[in-house]
């Protein structure tokens, strides 16, 4: 849930010391338009913004809702000093959280494009901007996405430098003893020799960590015919021109960094009067 504390951090970045731009008398509309299409989201946290500076606000349009340009995606109305005061907060969070939910639309149309059999959920990952977890989670989840793990405490995963001090069968053994039973592993090989390795030692997931599709494929196949049920899921530099590559070769997740570190900002407008 978005707290009052994280909207006041924003609005006093902003805000700084002393605003003289916004001191506007009265009472205004505004009016929150695309200015292309893409996959809105972001608005509950722009809808926060405004409510907390007393504004009414309606919203035309859901998160997830397919937008072109010139949708109205929010209105408010207020204080006029107040309307201005949000607008940017609100373009900003709004634009970001878009942005975040069309790229992932886009790798979601691509795997199910490519996919032959059954489609890979695409998952985001922890590479989020730190405040902003949430918002570009459920950006995520808005754009057809899988939010995977939300932090640390919510899947353990057994990394290389796990493997590295530890071994890969011993460093699973030592995190399953201290995992709760409702606590997922996902391990981590670099290798499609040692996907099968990581299935029958106990994994839940294995992610194949920056193969090839061709890799991908052959560690996919290894694992399902190993004494496991475990999933397969890819990660590692995945861009969305790799997504149809890597949907053929029947892993059952995609992970990309890039869904949330490297989206661009879906473009908007803030209109009052």
């Amino acid at each position: 849930m978005l707290a009052d504390s994280d909207i006041e951090r924003w609005l006093r970045e902003d805000v700084g010391h002393h605003d003289v731009t916004n001191d506007v008398p009265g009472t205004t509309e505004g009016r929150l338009v695309a200015k292309e299409s893409g996959v809105a989201a972001g608005l509950d946290a722009a809808t926060a913004v405004f409510e907390y500076l007393d504004c009414a606000v309606e919203t035309p349009v859901d998160s997830g809702d397919a937008i072109d340009a010139g949708d109205v995606v929010l209105r408010v109305d207020g204080p006029a000093q107040s309307v201005l005061r949000g607008e940017r907060v609100a373009v900003n969070i709004t634009g970001h959280a878009s942005g975040v939910a069309t790229k992932t639309r886009a790798a979601v149309d691509a795997a199910e494009s490519a996919a032959t059999d059954s489609t890979p959920r695409i998952a985001g990952t922890r590479k989020t901007t730190p405040g902003l977890r949430g918002i570009e989670k459920r950006a995520v989840a808005a754009g057809g996405g899988d939010t995977h793990r939300l932090d640390l405490s919510h899947m353990v995963m057994v990394k290389d430098n796990h493997v590295a001090e530890m071994g890969l069968v011993d460093a699973i053994e030592h995190f399953r003893e201290r995992a709760s039973f409702a606590t997922k592993l996902d391990v981590e090989v670099e290798a499609p020799a040692d996907a099968p390795r990581a299935a029958e030692a106990g994994a839940d997931i294995v992610l194949l960590d920056n193969m090839t599709p061709a890799e991908t494929e052959r560690a996919v196949d290894r694992v399902a015919t190993s004494a496991s049920d475990a999933l397969t899921e890819a990660s590692g530099g995945i861009t969305v021109a790799d997504v149809p590559a890597y949907a053929e070769t029947g892993v059952d997740i995609i992970s990309m960094g890039s869904l949330t570190h490297s989206a661009p900002t879906l473009d908007f407008s803030f209109r009052t009067g």
